[in-house]
């Protein structure tokens, strides 16, 4: 049986190539940030936490504008904004195209999984859903290892982003367009049912991965290569997309309590690790993190999906906006904190501090829910 059109299959190397030209820049974008505006790591934080809730916070509307305006006008109109940051980033106004590019991610995300599952007959859907995971993940793996290539030279970096997603846009102009479908949920109702307890968590988890994700870059520039900063980083990735489908039954077999207490175990273990400072104790942080962030992610939607009242579009929005609302917070205080440490030259007693608000923070937030229920 055939599960791939031409247009889903087109569609599965755009959503790579897409990630490729973001992942490319974003694991580096503090470090860019920094020297082409000259401010510290405060005001780097807030910016790029800004962004963050741009981009995540926004996903229940960009869903129902997708689906309003069509999912492949949707898709060419996202990948205009990700032409048009990073020509943004070429030419200068380098805050401009991180919002630009911020914008187009949070409009293409939902109209990429929801071409993919819309072309789909409910047999194939599965693997075609799985598909579109992988060929994202992969693109995440890709795109620090390019970036690392050309981190020294922008200019270069950004032109090759800029062509590449000049390319995609021609690509997905020639997309099929998909049937008519029923109209979505109002989005004046869009946080009506939420699941508060797993909504909550997620703000934390995204908090303390995002610290993870923004700020190691920064650490380790001058303490490890740059290429192997990349290399690392696309192990992340790769190790993701490799634990979470293999521990998905188990991790949803487990307790929420006991999930979270493995993976914040995990994030904290990995936290500490990268205060070692070297390329061995970098390389076990990043692993420990793969491992956490796969069990926490996975879990903390499967629990949404159990308690909301609502559908599992309107739910997967939500858990954006969670996600967007712990990126915001890890860019304002985790900005914030680690400017203050790196001024008193004790950069490493940052991640002392985020393997710290791992062991309290998790358990503060179920108590609380407990009690409001």
């Amino acid at each position: 049986m055939r599960v791939f059109s031409g247009s889903s299959a087109s569609l599965l190397v755009g959503g790579f190539l897409v990630n490729v030209g973001t992942f490319a820049v974003y694991p580096y974008l503090a470090v860019v940030l920094r020297d082409r505006l000259g401010v510290g790591m405060a005001e780097v934080g807030v910016v790029l936490g800004a962004a963050m809730l741009v981009q995540f916070a926004s996903a229940p509307v960009t869903a129902a504008v997708a689906e309003r305006i069509g999912l492949k006008r949707a898709l060419t109109g996202a990948t205009v904004l990700y032409a048009l940051g990073a020509v943004a980033y070429l030419t200068g106004p380098v805050v401009l195209g991180l919002f630009l590019s911020c914008g187009a991610g949070a409009l293409y995300s939902p109209a990429y999984r929801g071409y993919l599952a819309h072309s789909a007959t409910p047999e194939q859907r599965p693997r075609l859903v799985s598909a579109g995971n992988a060929a994202s993940n992969l693109g995440i793996a890709v795109g620090p290892v390019v970036g690392a290539v050309f981190l020294h030279d922008p200019t270069r970096l950004f032109s090759m982003t800029s062509v590449l997603y000049a390319t995609l846009l021609v690509g997905h102009a020639f997309l099929r367009a998909e049937a008519p479908t029923e109209r979505s949920e109002p989005v004046r109702r869009v946080l009506r049912g939420l699941a508060r307890t797993p909504f909550a968590v997620t703000v934390v988890t995204h908090y303390i991965y995002m610290q993870f994700y923004q700020y190691l870059s920064v650490f380790v520039d001058g303490r490890l290569p740059t290429a192997g900063y990349g290399v690392i980083m696309m192990g992340y990735s790769l190790g993701l997309a490799v634990v979470q489908p293999l521990a998905a039954t188990r991790v949803g077999r487990l307790g929420y309590p006991v999930a979270l207490a493995v993976g914040f175990s995990c994030l904290a273990l990995g936290m500490l690790a990268f205060a070692g400072g070297t390329v061995v104790t970098i390389a076990v942080g990043v692993a420990a993190i793969s491992v956490g962030t796969a069990v926490l992610f996975l879990k903390n939607d499967l629990e949404a999906l159990a308690q909301s009242t609502r559908s599992a579009t309107v739910t997967f929005g939500q858990q954006r906006l969670a996600a967007g609302l712990g990126a915001f917070l890890s860019g304002v205080l985790g900005g914030a904190v680690y400017g203050w440490l790196a001024a008193a030259g004790v950069e490493a007693v940052f991640w002392l501090v985020v393997a710290v608000q791992c062991a309290v923070l998790p358990p503060l937030v179920l108590r609380l829910a407990s009690r409001r229920r």
